[in-house]
């Protein structure tokens, strides 16, 4: 099983990317955020845990989230591997996320990081806020603030996986194909080995 980290600052194309990784490597995208909801509308034990915390303006324990993603594994058994969209986002959750992987005898195997600079990153999110009706995409202040945030958050997972030798950073400016290539080039490097 191959399992993918990808991470990607506020419009550093990570969506664009991958969903074509999820259809290139038949991979099953596991986005936190979907999942939640999920569990919310079939009002599962899980669900209606988090909902509890939510209803509070709480956020959702690490160990609920964890179980969401334990469910999705378990329910998916047939998938090649999963790419994580939203999570870990910190250093707790990456070995909350490792322990559990450990648990169902599979790791995560890479971790590509889209490298854009700032000034690109803003000329996208002002670009895309112009037809996407987001109001945090309109406001330069609001965008350079998210990419800090962004910065100060996932540094430390990425820290964290380095010491594993699992991150790769990809050039992410170029075109849609380009920057595939790439991200798919990494993927290949390591899908194969072991299997």
């Amino acid at each position: 099983m191959f399992n993918l980290i990808l991470f990607g600052p506020p419009g550093s194309g990570k969506g664009t990317q991958s969903e074509r990784l999820i259809s290139q490597f038949g991979l099953k995208h596991l986005s936190t955020g979907d999942l939640l909801r999920s569990e919310l509308s079939r009002q599962t034990p899980l669900g209606v845990e988090a909902k509890s915390f939510m209803d509070k303006g709480m956020l959702v324990p690490d160990e609920v989230v964890i179980g969401m993603i334990s469910s999705a594994l378990d329910s998916n058994p047939e998938a090649n591997g999963f790419l994580f969209d939203g999570f870990p986002r910190t250093e707790a959750q990456a070995e909350a996320l490792d322990k559990l992987l450990k648990l169902k005898q599979t790791e995560i195997s890479l971790v590509l990081s889209l490298i854009v600079t700032e000034e690109e990153l803003v000329k996208r999110l002002l670009g895309r806020g112009k037809t996407s009706g987001r109001s945090d995409d309109v406001d330069e202040n609001i965008i350079r603030a998210r990419i800090t945030e962004y910065h100060k958050k996932t540094s430390a997972v990425a820290d964290y996986y380095k010491k594993f030798d699992k991150v790769v950073e990809i050039k992410g400016e170029g075109t849609v194909d380009e920057i595939f290539d790439s991200l798919s080039a990494e993927i290949e490097k390591r899908m194969y080995i072991g299997q």
